[in-house]
């Protein structure tokens, strides 16, 4: 990867441990890092920067390559996470070091980033007004080792956090609806009936369900990484199969009860798309067959992985 070509992200939206995996594993993205900035002191503690003394905020500094994920798609992604309207704090995090900003890094970044909330203001979807800050960056102190990429070293815990703290549910209730006018126009009709409407393409007759070439499988809408050709097999059932997704945080289960039937739904964690099923009759250690529409999936070549900003799934083929 050509790291010449990578630039900095830094946002503020509360907790850094939830604004890491939105982020993290995307196309173009080489590295999230969790810390501390806009305050004066060197190199502040978890301890200090939460007791509000230093003047730092909790954020996440993003290095991207821009021509594969552009700075503007990452304003929209950071939008996504946050109340913009809470100038307290976020969700149960109270206090000035939760407080959400945009650090710009440069001038064209500060204008993509005055546009970007001019437009969240003037689109109506909050009734009261946007407060988030938009600051020159500052130095920016990586937290405690312990901090980064909390959402891998401890999921159990993330994920308990996210529900508790109440941002997944203001997430659910204020921004997954906000993309469906834009992804109407982004998806195809049989990809947009699958991922927002839960719907099933026919068996046999998609795309991928007997594709056989070496890659990756990632989210039609969000571009995370689900699966890999090395865990994918024929089922018979005429849908794309696979013994273990890659990661399991981003592929998260549902009770479905439609049709008569009660089976498990999977969902993408990032895009909230609809997946398919899981189902317990599959051939790997853990017995369990993911049965996905391939409308759901995007095909990543292994030949075309690190130009498409996926470098570090290579790995998987060697």
């Amino acid at each position: 990867m050509n790291q010449n070509k990578l630039e900095l992200a830094t946002f503020a939206g509360g907790c850094f441990w939830c604004m890491v995996q939105p982020f993290d594993e995307l196309p173009g993205i080489e590295r999230v890092i969790s810390g501390y900035t806009g305050g004066e002191k060197e190199n502040p503690t978890y301890e200090e920067v939460c007791s509000n003394i230093t003047g730092h905020l909790e954020a996440v500094q993003i290095s991207f390559q821009p021509e594969i994920f552009p700075y503007e798609r990452l304003l929209e992604l950071f939008w996504q996470q946050i109340d913009p309207t809470d100038d307290g704090g976020q969700f149960h995090d109270r206090g000035e070091s939760y407080k959400t900003a945009i650090f710009y890094h440069s001038e064209d970044q500060k204008k993509l980033a005055e546009k970007s909330k001019r437009q969240l203001e003037e689109s109506g979807t909050f009734s009261k007004p946007i407060v988030t800050m938009i600051l020159e960056a500052k130095p920016f102190y990586p937290a405690e080792e312990y901090h980064q990429d909390f959402y891998k070293k401890s999921t159990t815990r993330y994920k308990q956090y996210r529900v508790g703290s109440g941002r997944d549910r203001f997430i659910e209730q204020n921004w997954k609806g906000n993309n469906r006018a834009s992804l109407i126009e982004t998806l195809s009709p049989i990809q947009f009936e699958v991922t927002q409407n839960n719907g099933t393409e026919p068996p046999f007759r998609n795309e991928f369900w007997n594709h056989e070439e070496e890659g990756i499988y990632v989210d039609i809408v969000s571009g995370k990484p689900l699966f890999s050709s090395k865990d994918k097999y024929d089922a018979g059932c005429g849908w794309p199969s696979f013994t273990k997704p890659i990661q399991e945080f981003e592929v998260i289960e549902k009770m479905d009860t439609t049709h008569g039937m009660i089976r498990t739904e999977v969902r993408s964690k990032t895009a909230n798309s609809h997946l398919g099923h899981v189902f317990d009759d599959g051939p790997g250690p853990s017995g369990l067959r993911y049965c996905i529409n391939s409308a759901a999936l995007k095909f990543i070549p292994k030949n075309e992985l690190e130009k498409e900003g996926y470098a570090k799934y290579t790995q998987l083929f060697e």
